[in-house]
């Protein structure tokens, strides 16, 4: 049954929450633009795939600004309540911490539970077509800027000169045009004035040139008997098509990584890579025996086989001088043969087995992330209740010390997990083990009133530390 201090601390709750929610996206997204943002000036974008970039790393993000969310609203909730005297007098009512809690913990479940399915069910198809933008806008040519005095070569089968532009960078003059080709040079257009402008569907760019002359030379190749024909002309329209400027869209085929990968989908191939062992086992025997014929007459204790009966022996006869070099040669060319297929078969089980990993550690940040909201939450509410401080100031220098400290070890761990120092368990939940005993001092501190971050408590106990040591240098 929810009661009126329930409502009290729920009321207190939201609006922090929604405020740091908001500002976490938007620090994380600018994060994105910031560090691509030479990869997406001068690439002219249309203002619905701005729109859609946007919204699609606004959602990428949606799972990590979650637990920064509610470890700032925590802090910022209960600090605001410890300042205004409130926490106090719930706690002289003989009400605990933990009952004070209860309504945020629900709220913070719920949030796990809403930060998994969002981490599985949106999150890969989020990357997946974010990829795919993101590579379309990073390939795509950048957009048409023709500056004066500088040879322009971004029109493919042209290089372009222009001596000055107008203000209205339309009327153009001393125009130099080289035409590219397989000929015996390129064909050059030269004009004094003209027009440059783009066609209303954007697929065309027009140049009207006036008082000019046209260069072109035919024939074949190491001949005298070419032909080179000059054309003057008073006006001339020349046209370049800017198909290779339109962006392209990329299928989602093309592209392919763990992270745009379900729970399901991902257990279907762990589950596959998982037998990569037995899988090359029988590829080494099956590619590797035919070379090394004494395996057959191995014992009964190698790999469990049976042991095939051993030839008669024979006296050893005699090899000829002539056949040494070519027996020498074979049995090189055997080895050799033997080496290439080890090396590669070990390159692609390495391959595979750095697939796995990769494939694990997606499995484990589905949960990871999800349980960070619990863990930092443990850690933001009694925080808050025993600094006693609300506004901004505080409250956003503790949970942005937490936060790096959860992101650095979160880090820390995927990257000993991808270089293969531990196992996906203990690094994916490295942050999780580390920050749960924190978050279990705090809570015992806040329960019992603690004046961790008290200065005037510290200046107390330095006060009497230094008069005790006074006192003791006298006698």
């Amino acid at each position: 049954m929810i009661k009126k201090l329930d409502i009290l601390i729920i009321r207190s709750f939201v609006g922090p929450f929604i405020a740091a929610f908001v500002i976490s996206i938007f620090v994380l997204t600018m994060q994105f633009f910031w560090l691509y943002i030479d990869d997406l000036v001068g690439k002219g974008l249309d203002l619905i795939t701005i729109l859609k970039l946007v919204g699609l790393v606004t959602l990428f993000w949606v799972p990590t600004a979650l637990p920064l969310a509610l470890l700032f609203s925590s802090i910022m909730t209960f600090g605001n309540l410890g300042e205004s005297f409130e926490l106090v007098a719930i706690k002289a009512a003989g009400i605990p911490l933990l009952r004070f809690m209860r309504p945020l913990l629900v709220i913070t479940f719920f949030i796990c539970g809403l930060a998994f399915l969002f981490a599985n069910n949106i999150i890969p198809v989020t990357q997946l077509k974010l990829s795919a933008l993101k590579y379309d806008i990073i390939v795509s040519k950048p957009s048409i800027d023709i500056k004066e005095g500088i040879f322009y070569d971004k029109i493919e089968g042209y290089v372009i000169k222009l001596g000055k532009k107008e203000k209205n960078d339309s009327v153009i003059h001393d125009v130099v045009i080289f035409e590219k080709g397989y000929s015996l040079q390129d064909n050059i257009l030269i004009a004094k004035s003209g027009v440059m402008r783009v066609t209303a569907d954007k697929k065309f760019l027009e140049f009207i040139l006036k008082d000019g002359w046209r260069y072109e030379e035919k024939g074949p190749r190491s001949t005298a008997n070419t032909q080179f024909t000059r054309m003057g002309f008073r006006e001339y329209k020349k046209v370049f098509d800017l198909k290779s400027f339109q962006m392209t869209k990329t299928g989602d085929s093309a592209f392919y990584d763990p992270k745009m990968l379900s729970l399901r989908q991902l257990n279907q191939a762990i589950d596959s890579l998982k037998h990569v062992d037995s899988f090359y086992a029988k590829k080494s025997d099956r590619e590797i025996s035919p070379y090394i014929r004494f395996a057959r007459y191995t014992d009964t204790g190698w790999n469990g086989r049976v042991a095939h009966p051993l030839p008669t022996v024979k006296p050893a006869l005699l090899i000829p001088d002539s056949l040494k070099s070519s027996i020498l040669d074979a049995a090189t060319n055997q080895m050799a043969t033997v080496k290439g297929s080890i090396e590669m078969m070990a390159r692609d089980y390495n391959e595979k087995y750095e697939s796995l990993r990769y494939h694990e550690i997606e499995w484990h940040r589905k949960f990871t992330l999800s349980v960070a909201c619990l863990v930092l939450f443990l850690i933001g509410a009694p925080l808050g209740s025993i600094i006693r401080k609300g506004g901004l100031g505080t409250p956003l220098v503790f949970a942005i010390i937490f936060f790096v400290i959860f992101h650095l070890f979160n880090t820390f761990g995927e990257k000993f997990v991808k270089s293969g120092q531990t196992n996906p368990i203990m690094g994916m939940w490295l942050s999780t083990i580390i920050l749960i005993p924190i978050g279990g001092f705090l809570i015992y501190k806040a329960m019992h009133d603690s004046q961790l971050f008290n200065q005037e408590f510290y200046y107390r106990t330095f006060r009497q530390v230094r008069t005790f040591i006074t006192n003791f240098n006298r006698k």
